[in-house]
C-alpha cells in the first residue's frame, strides 16, 4: 500500500464531472490497484476513488488514473509532503459475528429463499482480496455473489463491489452479478446498491431457523 499526502486538486471525467479544490489530502493506492482520496473528515468514506481494474500514469505535477471505461480522474500535484509504501501482507478476512455467522450457514443450506432455482457453489469462496460469503447459480445458471450482513451499510455494497469486479474477469464465472443481503438495509446502502445493479435481500433471522413461515423479502 502506497501512502501519498499532497496538496492537490483533482478532477472526475466520465459519466459525471466534479471538481476538487486545492488541499492537502491523503491518496491511498492500495495493492489491488484502486486509488482513493480523502480529507481528515468523513470518517471512511473517500472524497473520490477509482475502483480496479485501473491504471496509474505518473507525470511530473499531474496524476492520471483512468479504468476500463474510460473514465479518469486527474488529480494536479502542487507539492508532495510525504510518500511511503508499505506491504501489509494477505489479510485473514473479516471475522463475522455470531449471527452473521449463522445467517451465512442458514443461507448456504437453503439457497432457493434467495431466488427460484438458486443452487450453492461455494461457502466462504476466495478471491484474492478475500472470501465471497456465498457463491452461487441462480435458475438460469448464471453466478451470483452474495454478501451477508447483520446490518447492511455502504461499507459492505462497496466490499461486494469489489468482489464482483473480480469476479467478472474469470471467464468460468463471467457475468457475475450479485446479491446484498442483510437482516437491516440502510436507505443510503440500498440506493448505492441498486444504483450499481445490486440486488437487496431483508433477511428474517427467525424464519430462516425455521421458527416462524415468513418468507424473506425481497426488493
Amino acid at each position: 500500500m502506497r501512502l501519498v499526502i499532497a496538496k492537490c486538486s483533482v478532477d472526475y471525467i466520465g459519466r459525471l464531472t466534479a471538481h476538487l479544490a486545492p488541499a492537502t489530502r491523503l491518496l491511498l493506492i492500495k495493492a489491488d490497484g484502486s486509488i482513493s482520496i480523502h480529507a481528515d473528515d468523513r470518517a471512511y468514506k473517500p472524497l473520490n476513488w477509482m475502483s480496479p481494474p485501473c491504471r496509474l500514469e505518473e507525470t511530473e505535477g499531474l496524476w492520471r488514473v483512468v479504468n476500463k471505461g474510460g473514465e479518469e480522474l486527474r488529480i494536479t500535484i502542487e507539492e508532495i509532503l510525504h510518500d511511503s509504501s508499505h506491504e501489509l501482507g494477505i489479510d485473514p478476512g473479516l471475522v463475522k459475528d455470531g449471527v452473521e455467522a449463522h445467517l451465512q450457514e442458514l443461507l448456504a443450506a437453503a439457497p432457493e429463499t434467495l431466488g427460484s432455482g438458486f443452487t450453492l457453489v461455494r461457502r466462504e469462496y476466495m478471491t484474492a482480496i478475500g472470501p465471497v460469503d456465498l457463491l452461487c447459480r441462480n435458475g438460469e445458471g448464471a453466478t451470483v455473489a452474495v454478501e451477508i450482513k447483520r446490518r447492511g451499510e455502504i461499507d459492505g455494497v462497496e466490499q461486494l463491489t469489489r468482489y464482483l469486479e473480480l469476479l467478472g474477469r474469470d471467464p468460468l464465472l463471467a457475468p457475475v452479478s450479485g446479491i446484498f443481503a442483510a437482516q437491516e438495509i440502510k436507505p443510503q446502502a440500498r440506493v448505492l446498491a441498486e444504483d450499481r445493479g445490486i440486488r437487496c435481500v431483508v433477511l428474517d433471522y427467525n424464519a430462516l431457523r425455521g421458527a416462524k413461515k415468513d418468507e424473506l423479502t425481497l426488493f
